[in-house]
């Protein structure tokens, strides 16, 4: 907690505090209260009670110790591309994804003094990278800070009309800052992707469209990645999302993230992924859920 600045951490204690008297409501989110996450939290489970991480580590870290039920984490903006790190924390986590969320996200300025005084803008690099259009306009700088919500805490610590912050609108009430500019993204259709993390999938229930996510590595020979793919267009399965990374500093060893409609126990998803693993060294499955918004 001693990460947090000073003006969140009274609330990150009591937050803390609520969610250990009732582990099994607790939903883990990465940044300071009033954060983009804490909205999600708050959105997805209305029941649940939010419990403040400082980094997506110890959001995952909370959820394999028992202390939090669930950890919902971000992991896609429509403006700013997938959020770093969460492609080799989500395998790595040993949780399985259960569920999402989509966000739209509205950023505001906020500070101590005026707008006309504000040389720097602290804020998660996603934020800033949302907003990079806005801020160069005014000749305002970014600083990088581990989340929005904190950043504003910060500037309420600091207390340098020259700093502001680029968080969520509700943050200025939370640190006692004033709005210096609302509607700052830069594009009307600004919407964040949450995963949710658990310590165990479930099988999905009921009817409805549902999303599989998987990671796999291809067999290092000539068109694989085209005829491992060539499965999921012969069984007729959307495939949402393909994304290529690269870990343990390799520049040989690609691996894949992909999100398909449908889930294990339909047949041409079944087959898909059969074919999938007939040209892939490994392929594994992260979780299943239903879908938050239609795809297509």
């Amino acid at each position: 907690m001693e990460n947090f600045a000073a003006p969140a951490r009274p609330i990150v204690a009591r937050m803390i505090e609520q969610a250990a008297a009732h582990p099994d409501r607790a939903v883990a989110f990465q940044g300071a209260p009033g954060a983009n996450s804490h909205i999600a939290a708050l959105q997805a489970f209305p029941d649940g009670l939010p419990l403040p991480c400082f980094d997506f580590a110890d959001a995952i870290d909370a959820v394999r110790d028992g202390r939090a039920d669930c950890a919902i984490i971000p992991i896609e903006n429509s403006l700013h591309g997938r959020v770093a790190d969460m492609h080799f924390l989500l395998p790595e986590s040993g949780l399985a994804i259960t569920g999402e969320h989509f966000l739209p996200i509205h950023y505001a300025l906020m500070g101590t003094g005026p707008i006309e005084g504000v040389r720097e803008a602290m804020s998660h690099p996603q934020a800033l990278g949302q907003c990079r259009l806005w801020l160069r306009e005014r000749g305002i700088r970014p600083v990088n800070y581990p989340d929005t919500a904190g950043a504003a805490a910060m500037v309420a610590e600091l207390g340098d009309p020259a700093i502001a912050a680029l968080a969520p609108p509700g943050a200025a009430a939370i640190y006692g800052l004033d709005l210096l500019g609302k509607g700052i993204a830069d594009a009307d259709h600004n919407t964040t992707r949450f995963l949710v993390l658990a310590r165990a999938g479930h099988a999905p229930i009921g009817d409805g469209a549902f999303m599989t996510t998987l990671i796999f590595e291809v067999k290092n020979v000539p068109a694989a990645l085209y005829k491992a793919m060539g499965g999921f267009a012969t069984n007729g399965v959307n495939m949402t999302k393909l994304e290529s990374y690269q870990r343990g500093g390799s520049f040989a060893a690609t691996e894949f993230y992909a999100d398909v409609e449908g889930k294990p126990g339909d047949p041409g998803l079944d087959r898909a992924l059969e074919e999938l693993g007939f040209h892939s060294k490994w392929v594994r499955v992260l979780g299943t859920y239903r879908q938050a918004r239609a795809r297509g």
